[in-house]
C-alpha cells in the first residue's frame, strides 16, 4: 500500500448533525488524534533517548483510560474496560517492538510485531461484536494500517530518514481522524436516540 498517496481519505460533506453528535466526534477525534501524537512523541523518546521518555509513556498510557471515560455511558462499565485494556496492550507491545528493533534483537522484535497484529485483531473483532454497526472487517484493516504506517514511522526515524517519517505521520493523522469518524457514526446509530 502506498501510505503517502492514500486514496480512501474522506472529502469533508456538509450534512446537518446534532449538537451531540458534533461533541461526540469531536471527542473522539481529539483521543484519536493524541492517540497517534503521544505515540510519535513516545517513539522519538525511545529512538532519542530523550529525558522524559518515562513521563511521555506515562502520558501516552492515559488515553487508553480516557477511551474508557468516553464509552462507557454507551456501552457499559465492562466493556468500555475491555476496549481499555486491549489498547493499552496495543501500546505496551509497540513500546517492546521499538525497543527490541532499537537493540537490533530481531527475534524479540519480530515475536512482538506478531502480538501487536493479534492484539489489532482482537481489538477489531471486539468493536465488531459490541456495535452491530462497526465491521470487525473494516477496524481490522485500519488497524493493520495504523500498524504498518507506525512501523514505518518508528523505522524512518531510525535510519535515519524524518522527512519519510513525518510524511508518513501525515497519513496515520489522517487515518486517526477516519477512525474518530467510524467510531462516531456506529455510535449515532446504535444510539440515535440521543443523537436526535
Amino acid at each position: 500500500m502506498n501510505y503517502q498517496n492514500r486514496q480512501d481519505r474522506r472529502a469533508p460533506v456538509t450534512l446537518y448533525v446534532s449538537k451531540a453528535e458534533e461533541s461526540l466526534n469531536n471527542y473522539l477525534r481529539l483521543l484519536w488524534l493524541q492517540h497517534v501524537y503521544w505515540t510519535r512523541m513516545d517513539i522519538q523518546a525511545a529512538v532519542f533517548d530523550l529525558p522524559d521518555a518515562e513521563l511521555t509513556t506515562e502520558r501516552l498510557l492515559q488515553n487508553p483510560g480516557d477511551f474508557e471515560v468516553a464509552l462507557r455511558p454507551f456501552f457499559g462499565q465492562e466493556n468500555a474496560a475491555t476496549f481499555a485494556n486491549l489498547l493499552t496492550a496495543h501500546l505496551t507491545i509497540a513500546g517492546e517492538l521499538v525497543g527490541a528493533t532499537k537493540e537490533g534483537k530481531i527475534e524479540e522484535a519480530a515475536a512482538a510485531e506478531t502480538r501487536w497484529y493479534e492484539n489489532a485483531d482482537q481489538i477489531a473483532q471486539f468493536l465488531g461484536q459490541i456495535n452491530p454497526h462497526w465491521s470487525a472487517q473494516d477496524w481490522k484493516r485500519m488497524f493493520h494500517d495504523h500498524l504498518a504506517m507506525t512501523k514505518v514511522e518508528a523505522v524512518d526515524m531510525m535510519t535515519p530518514a524524518y522527512e519519510d517519517s513525518i510524511q508518513v505521520f501525515g497519513d496515520i493523522e489522517q487515518e486517526a481522524l477516519d477512525m474518530a469518524d467510524v467510531m462516531t457514526e456506529g455510535i449515532v446509530e446504535q444510539f440515535s436516540q440521543y443523537f436526535v
